[in-house]
């Protein structure tokens, strides 16, 4: 890739992702029920060798992924990139017992995992989590015994395992942090899902003295924000990538669509206030498509400034995205309203991006303190 265009091997891989996502996923998803794991989906993908994908590839690799599946099935797209959030500190953090119990199944699409961050009272403001890890005996001796709630947690309360942050006092705020890993059939652990505007399963989780060891640990005590920052510089890039997909795919329908509608003895494209509606949606799609290649390239590449970059580009890209959705329904008029219609699905997909893993406030504010660092 150069600083403006991807090779040629790379445009041919995201065309049959996209080709794969339209008619191998695209069946697989129409099938599956909102709100649940859908996981003939997940054995697919598990299949295709794309879970795998998540695990072995740079930065930009896993970006030019999920942009490509969005594109065609956003359903395959979110469920790939959660089995990478809620697995990638065991690749990352995890001991080799954890490793090797866990990474195969996920890889292979049989195994669901989740990422478990927020709270009620944590969301944004994720060094501020209550969820208590109090020591006791626990599970192997030495353990503790979590209590608390999570909330907001995609693919709860289906997921096989949780990475789950807990407090355990090591020091303030985000020094007193630890993340585990949480196999969900630990007594005290419950569940509930959630009835939420984007159609992928987002739970609530109960820990009732759940008991967790030493093995259990993911990384070292005191030291799970880090575990859960890293993962999240990875990702974040990745989501703009997602909302990419979505821009690019609302944009294409939106020109088929304008090119092709009669309107006052033209078609709609002849409009002079559509073509440039038209122009500025291309514009801002492609401005957030690089902002997003160039901060995975400064992951690959090992640069320090990938906090800010990786802030950028999940907050230009997110932003962007419900722009062009947004204007594209606008054009497309009543028929884009319909339950069904490419465009109202993305318009309920295309809201969640701009608040998960960092709202777009959140973003700014890392953005800024980057800069005057």
């Amino acid at each position: 890739m150069t600083g403006f265009a991807l090779g040629a091997e790379q445009e041919e891989w995201c065309g049959h992702l996209r080709a794969l996502a339209a008619d191998r996923l695209r069946p697989l998803a129409d099938k599956g029920e909102p709100g649940r794991v859908n996981r003939p989906l997940l054995a697919a993908l598990g299949e295709l060798g794309l879970l795998d994908r998540v695990f072995t590839s740079g930065a930009l690799e896993l970006c030019l992924l999920r942009e490509s599946l969005a594109y065609g099935c956003t359903e395959a797209e979110t469920a790939l990139a959660l089995q990478g959030l809620g697995a990638h500190p065991v690749l990352s953090s995890g001991t080799p017992e954890q490793r090797a119990r866990w990474l195969p199944q996920v890889r292979a699409g049989r195994a669901v995992a989740a990422f478990a961050l927020s709270e009620p009272g944590a969301g944004s403001d994720a060094a501020a989590l209550a969820l208590a890890a109090v020591q006791d005996g626990g599970v192997g001796g030495g353990g503790w015994r979590l209590s608390g709630e999570k909330c907001w947690i995609s693919n709860a309360p289906e997921a096989d395992f949780y990475t789950v942050f807990a407090r355990t006092g090591e020091g303030p705020g985000a020094k007193g942090v630890t993340a585990f890993l949480v196999p969900a059939d630990r007594p005290g652990l419950s569940g509930e899902p959630l009835d939420m505007l984007s159609p992928h399963p987002i739970g609530r989780l109960s820990f009732d003295g759940v008991p967790v060891g030493p093995q259990d640990l993911l990384g070292e005590p005191g030291r799970g924000f880090r575990v859960a920052m890293d993962t999240l510089n990875l990702f974040r890039p990745s989501v703009g990538a997602f909302a990419v997909g979505m821009a690019r795919a609302a944009l294409d329908a939106t020109l088929a669509y304008t090119a092709a509608r009669p309107a006052f003895g033209g078609v709609l494209g002849d409009l002079q206030a559509v073509g440039h509606r038209v122009a500025e949606m291309a514009t801002r799609t492609e401005a957030a498509r690089l902002l997003v290649y160039a901060a995975a390239g400064a992951y690959d590449a090992g640069s320090p400034d990938v906090p800010r970059r990786s802030a950028m580009a999940k907050l230009l890209a997110t932003e962007t995205a419900q722009y062009v959705v947004d204007h594209a329904v606008q054009l497309h008029g009543a028929v884009a309203l319909q339950r069904g219609h490419l465009l109202e699905h993305l318009y309920r997909e295309v809201r969640a991006p701009r608040i998960y893993e960092g709202a777009s406030e959140v973003q700014r504010t890392i953005i800024a303190k980057e800069l005057y660092r």
